[in-house]
């Protein structure tokens, strides 16, 4: 089943000298519970398309339809709504709120979402030990290393129950055990809880385990490719 659709994707950053145009006319769609990885050389326009999937960023020209929404037609204040209640970002350099701890990172989605204090607790005890971190929970991020953050910026992209996960170079700050552990989360999410995760890519490792591999050159698909699994 569909659940995005990206049509004819156009993005052009004006700046002082010349346009640059990250993204040249893409086409794809992503099927519910799919586990993709998005790859190409730096400036190819991942970040980008990630970024406008996820709402983060507005085309030029071109739409994104998710569950039969399409993200244009939505306000800024009903865009930020749909994000936090569908979509779990994970950021390369982890964008944990520096004064709260672990526990405190992870619950405030859904302490925006409104849910009570008991179930937010509950659940944010379920994912930091799912991760592995049941006890750093009251540790802030200067106290963790690289991949325990990486772990906590997991967890929150999970608070929300999100269907989507969308990871912008997940690893690339972590080393080779860490990675690992990352990656079985990911899955046995992905697995138990049909969530759908793209990620954006330099890493062999994310690329191997992936369902499905599109190579994005100068902002175009050149190909996408199936992985046996």
């Amino acid at each position: 089943m569909k659940v995005i659709e990206v049509s004819n994707l156009h993005k052009t950053y004006e700046q002082e000298a010349l346009p640059v145009r990250a993204l040249n006319g893409i086409d794809l769609t992503f099927n519910e519970g799919e586990f993709a990885a998005i790859v190409g050389p730096s400036g190819s326009g991942k970040t980008t398309l990630l970024n406008i999937i996820g709402g983060l960023d507005d085309p030029t020209q071109g739409e994104v339809v998710i569950d039969g929404i399409n993200l244009s037609e939505l306000s800024g204040r009903a865009k930020t709504r749909f994000r936090m209640r569908n979509i779990g970002f994970v950021f390369q350099s982890y964008n944990l709120i520096p004064v709260l701890t672990a526990h405190e990172n992870v619950e405030l989605v859904m302490q925006l979402q409104g849910v009570k204090r008991k179930e937010r607790d509950r659940r944010t005890n379920e994912l930091l030990e799912a991760v592995g971190l049941s006890d750093r929970i009251t540790s802030r991020p200067n106290k963790l290393s690289g991949g325990q953050q990486q772990r906590v910026a997991v967890a929150r992209a999970l608070a929300s129950k999100p269907k989507f996960v969308l990871a912008d170079e997940p690893t690339a700050n972590l080393d080779s055990k860490s990675t690992e552990n990352l990656l079985e989360i990911m899955e046995k999410l992905n697995h138990g809880e049909n969530i759908t995760f793209i990620f954006s890519t330099h890493d062999a490792r994310v690329v191997a385990k992936a369902h499905r591999v599109i190579t994005i050159e100068d902002g175009r698909v050149v190909s996408d490719v199936k992985q046996p699994h």
